[in-house]
């Protein structure tokens, strides 16, 4: 695990995984969504659908974007999102959007309700993985044509979405894993943990115990997928992901497997991990 005391000059040197080094949180979220307004500018000019997966965690490119796409007038009319993940109140049933914690109700407020109504894309773009159809994600990817990009984190356990690691007595190959579609899942200890210290002060008995993720297959289906992390706990977990073996004990690695992976971090993850 020598990885993880790779100095920051020397961070992205034989990675696995490209990795670009911003020096500001600012500028990781803004690069991130520049990525996405490319992405959609150069499809719309073709007559082309755009379809993104999206995450709510990272979340501070959605301001960027909101103010580009309507100063740009980018007409969002052929773009569909597709949500990462919701939490659960139990394996069948959303959140309520009103809680604090739904990712449902953070894009609405923060991204569907600030955009211009004149530029928006329809509700019905607005897609969500549902704990009643999980299989319908992979059903409209199918009939979007496939995926154009997906943006992300890294999770302290390795997961994307919430792809938590495979912990069955019985050890899961990587390329299983990556088969994994959409599906409901129980969170694990250490993912409550940290997202109640970051979105609860640490009332981690407020926490789901349940969500419903996107699967590593349909991510990895995407034609490029970004990655982007700002956390200092971010160290360790980027360099495992972009030097580490490929390993369902920590699904991240195995975008090193993908023709168009980028990790973009700042300058306190550059630092070495300890």
């Amino acid at each position: 695990m020598d990885y993880y005391r790779i100095p920051r000059n020397e961070l992205g040197a034989g990675a696995k995984i490209p990795i670009s080094i911003f020096e500001s949180a600012d500028e990781v979220f803004r690069a991130a969504a520049l990525d996405m307004i490319d992405t959609i500018e150069a499809r719309n000019a073709r007559g082309e659908r755009t379809v993104l997966i999206c995450p709510v965690g990272p979340v501070g490119h959605y301001p960027v974007f909101v103010r580009e796409v309507n100063a740009r007038r980018i007409n969002l009319a052929n773009v569909r999102f597709i949500n990462m993940d919701e939490y659960l109140a139990d394996p069948s049933t959303w959140i309520d959007i009103s809680d604090r914690l739904s990712f449902r109700g953070f894009m609405r407020r923060t991204v569907y309700d600030r955009l211009d109504p004149a530029l928006a894309m329809p509700e019905s773009q607005r897609v969500f993985p549902d704990p009643r159809d999980p299989d319908a994600i992979g059903r409209l990817i199918t009939e979007f044509g496939g995926v154009d990009g997906c943006y992300g984190g890294i999770g302290i356990t390795g997961h994307v979405a919430f792809n938590e690691p495979d912990e069955s007595p019985v050890a899961v190959s990587s390329e299983e894993f990556a088969e994994r579609r959409t599906r409901v899942l129980r969170i694990s200890p250490e993912t409550r943990a940290v997202n109640a210290v970051g979105e609860l002060g640490g009332a981690i008995e407020r926490m789901p115990e349940w969500c419903i993720t996107v699967g590593m297959k349909e991510i990895l289906s995407a034609k490029k997928i970004r990655l982007y992390c700002f956390r200092d706990w971010h160290r360790a977990a980027v360099r495992r992901a972009a030097y580490g073996d490929i390993s369902a004990r920590f699904p991240v690695t195995l975008l090193q497997k993908h023709p168009d992976a980028r990790i973009t971090v700042t300058g306190n993850v550059a630092e070495p991990a300890y």
